[in-house]
């Protein structure tokens, strides 16, 4: 029987602040007073996608290289991820002088193919919905000697994800509830900790595309449930299912785990763009999008929100703005 993972805790997240200080982006926290009004909720909104790399995963990856030995940083490292996990490792790779590979579906935004070249990373295409991508990521790490750095599911990288909520919990004072983006749990096991330990009152909410609800299935079942690959916009979000560290952490510290539509990112990220100015993809809308669902519950109460990327092309953004239905109402 496979021993029980030891799972980071608030402390580590703590030690991830001080390792990251000067590295990574203390990104602004953000209000807005015509959401507040529109909604009856104060909504204070932690801008991740105007960290380095353009979200929150640098501070996991920065976080998970600066923890490599000396032997690991020669040989280098390998990275499977949707786009914004790549980006992270390939620039945290460029800063610390290591040689990167990115395992990327071939159906990735370009943008962000793009952006994990330039910063410097080998990148290895496969089938999002033939290939398994840890496979191919641990035959290469087998092969050539790398260090596997995932996207979620290790110790560090949920720590360095931790440091997020940390800054936005100091910023804002107290909060009654968090919202954050679920896709393999990551931000929202390191949401969780940082969370308890400062807030205990405070709810913890994931939230999910609605074709991709593992995380919820697993979190009231109690179990892992794995599903086949979410076909959804929000492409940070195309996780099959939480990992072996993050599912525990979730389950022992988060309130709930709930849905939103791609109507709901959409109409959020119109928001975003016309009324706040911010640059935010899909999967960064996540949050809003469930907290304005669930306003009436939430009316009169000091919400946090992680906008965790804004990392689509604007022909991505005018193209979804077009053709779905981004109503506000």
């Amino acid at each position: 029987m496979p021993l029980s993972p030891v799972l980071p805790t608030f402390a580590d997240v703590e030690a991830a602040a001080s390792r990251l200080a000067g590295t990574v982006h203390r990104t602004p926290m953000l209000t807005s007073g015509t959401l507040d009004r529109d909604t009856g909720v104060h909504f204070f909104f932690k801008c991740e996608n105007l960290q380095r790399a353009g979200a929150f995963k640098f501070r996991g990856a920065c976080h998970a290289l600066a923890r490599l030995t000396e032997r690991q940083r020669r040989a280098g490292v390998v990275a499977f991820s949707s786009g914004n996990h790549a980006q992270a490792v390939a620039l945290a790779a460029q800063l610390a002088g290591l040689h990167a590979v990115v395992v990327m579906p071939g159906d990735a935004p370009p943008a962000k193919l793009a952006a994990t070249r330039g910063y410097g990373a080998e990148v290895v295409l496969y089938d999002r919905y033939a290939d398994d991508r840890e496979q191919i990521a641990s035959e290469l790490a087998r092969d050539k000697g790398y260090t596997l750095i995932p996207p979620f599911d290790h110790p560090d990288v949920i720590a360095g994800q931790g440091t997020a909520a940390l800054e936005l919990l100091q910023d804002a004072g107290p909060l009654d509830a968090i919202f954050t983006p679920l896709g393999g749990g990551g931000l929202l096991s390191g949401t969780a900790l940082a969370a308890r330990a400062l807030m205990p009152q405070c709810r913890v909410y994931g939230v999910e595309p609605e074709a991709g609800d593992d995380g919820r299935r697993s979190f009231r079942s109690g179990a892992l449930v794995r599903i086949d690959a979410p076909r959804t916009i929000a492409d940070g979000a195309q996780t099959q299912q939480l990992g072996r560290y993050t599912f525990p952490i979730i389950l022992q510290n988060v309130t709930d785990i709930v849905l939103a539509s791609d109507d709901e990112l959409v109409a959020c990220m119109r928001f975003f763009a016309e009324r706040m100015k911010l640059v935010v993809e899909p999967t960064g809308c996540l949050g809003l999008a469930a907290a304005r669902r669930m306003r009436h519950e939430l009316a009169g109460a000091r919400v946090g929100v992680i906008i965790s990327g804004g990392n689509i092309d604007l022909c991505s953004l005018a193209a979804l703005q077009r053709h779905k239905d981004a109503s506000w109402a």
